[in-house]
This record gives structure tokens, C-alpha cells and sequence, in this order.
């Protein structure tokens, strides 16, 4: 049975009085504007084989929109993760606003370590954080260099005791799995498609490092214009 915990927890605390007001697409991005003017942002995740769970999330309320956080459509299910962080992703979630790195404080020298999203010259990380460590496995749905497939995770996550997962893997739905491969690991997820729900760290998540959006209509403008980056534009928010 799929364990849909990650889903639900989201879900839950969704409410029925905002609605989903816009939505911006992008090649890289997706963008989403609530009715009270909050603003979220998704990765882009391509790929329309089946059907919609709606015609359209724009007008729904935010609590029947997120239900497509579980659609199979990913275009639809990027917009609905872009309305649900539009929602949790603003200065007052209870997360720490940051200028620090996604792994500062954590131990790397020794440790075997599992990447799932190839985060090397994103997310603040480069090649040289993990020179101490014992290896690295990079694992990633797209062809890239110096990546395994991620089918490799697998074989290579219950070996790890640290595991470091995009956000966008809750996009795709193999963010459950991933979950419980890394269950003897030190979690942590990151990217601007990491939704800030503390309720999230009882999955054994150990650390949550999202983004807030601070400069709406630059934001929307950048992803209209098919930038690929959007971290101008919003802030880091990590928890603890």
C-alpha cells in the first residue's frame, strides 16, 4: 500500500476560504497566486499522458485544489503544489528565516551520503562540501553528468546515512518512497518546491530548507520569460 502520509499532512491543513486566483507557467517553474495575494512557487514538472483530476485549479478553493497534489497529470499536479506553498510558504510558518547553507551545521566528513536531484551549483551546495565525505551518490530522473539514474536509489539510499531530496520528488510521487529507503538516514529536503509545514519532520524528515516568495510580480515576470532560477526573488526558510 503507497503510503500518502506526506499528501495528507499537507492536505490537512488546507483551508476551504482561499481560492486559487492565478497561475503562471514557465519551463523551469510554476507559479501560483492565492486569492489573498500569497504567492507559491513549484518546480515545473512536464508530462500530461493522462488526464486532469480538474478542468482548471483557478477558481477552486485551496483545500479541493491541493487534492491534485496526488494527480498523475504532473502539469496539474505543479500548479497544485505551487497553490499549497502559496499557502504554508510565507515569513509567519514558524520556519527560520536563513542566510545560511542547506547544510550548515551538518556533519559530512565520513558520512555516506545519498543525493536524489542533482543539487551540485544549486541550492547553495557545491563540489567541495562533500569532500570529507566517505561517498556520494547522485541520483537524478534526468540525464546528467556525473548523476546515476534514479533507479539507483533503490540500491543506494539504505546504504546512506545522510539523504538529501529535492522537493520536487513530492511532485512526482516518488517522494514517499524515498522516504522510507532513507528511513535509517538523516533526511533533509531542499528547494524552492519544499513546502514549510512543520508537521512534516514527523515523517523523519530531519531538516525542511524552503523558499518564501518576497518580490511577487518579479517573480512571475522571471518565470514568464522562462528564467531558470528563481532564488532572487525569495528567501530561505529551514526547519529546525
Amino acid at each position: 500500500m503507497i503510503d500518502t502520509s506526506y499528501y495528507e499532512i499537507l492536505q490537512t491543513g488546507l483551508p476551504g476560504g482561499l481560492t486559487v486566483q492565478k497561475l503562471v507557467h514557465g519551463i523551469s517553474w510554476t507559479a501560483a497566486v492565492l486569492s489573498d495575494g500569497r504567492t507559491g512557487v513549484a518546480m515545473h514538472t512536464p508530462g500530461e499522458t493522462v488526464p486532469r483530476m480538474f478542468e482548471s485549479l483557478v477558481g477552486l478553493p485551496l483545500n479541493q485544489a491541493g487534492q491534485a497534489m496526488l494527480s498523475w497529470n504532473m502539469e496539474e499536479a505543479s500548479e497544485a503544489f505551487a497553490a499549497v506553498n502559496a499557502f504554508y510558504n510565507h515569513a509567519g510558518c514558524g520556519f527560520v528565516k536563513t542566510d545560511a547553507k542547506t547544510l550548515d551545521g551538518v556533519k559530512i566528513s565520513g558520512r555516506t551520503i545519498g543525493m536524489v536531484g542533482m543539487m551540485i551549483g544549486h541550492s547553495n551546495m557545491t563540489q567541495e562540501d562533500f569532500i570529507s565525505a566517505k561517498k556520494l551518490y547522485i541520483m537524478d530522473r534526468e540525464e546528467k553528468a556525473g548523476a546515476l539514474p534514479d533507479s539507483a536509489c533503490e540500491y543506494y539510499l539504505p546504504l546512506c546515512d545522510l539523504v538529501i531530496i529535492t522537493g520536487s520528488a513530492a511532485i512526482n510521487k516518488t517522494m514517499p518512497r524515498l522516504l522510507e529507503l532513507s528511513r535509517n538516514a538523516e533526511v533533509i529536503l531542499t528547494g524552492p518546491t519544499v513546502t514549510c509545514c512543520p508537521e512534516l519532520l514527523t515523517l523523519g524528515i530531519s531538516r525542511l530548507s524552503g523558499r518564501v516568495v518576497t518580490e511577487r510580480d518579479a517573480m512571475l515576470k522571471a518565470i514568464v520569460e522562462k528564467r531558470t532560477s528563481v532564488n532572487r526573488f525569495s528567501v530561505a526558510y529551514q526547519a529546525p
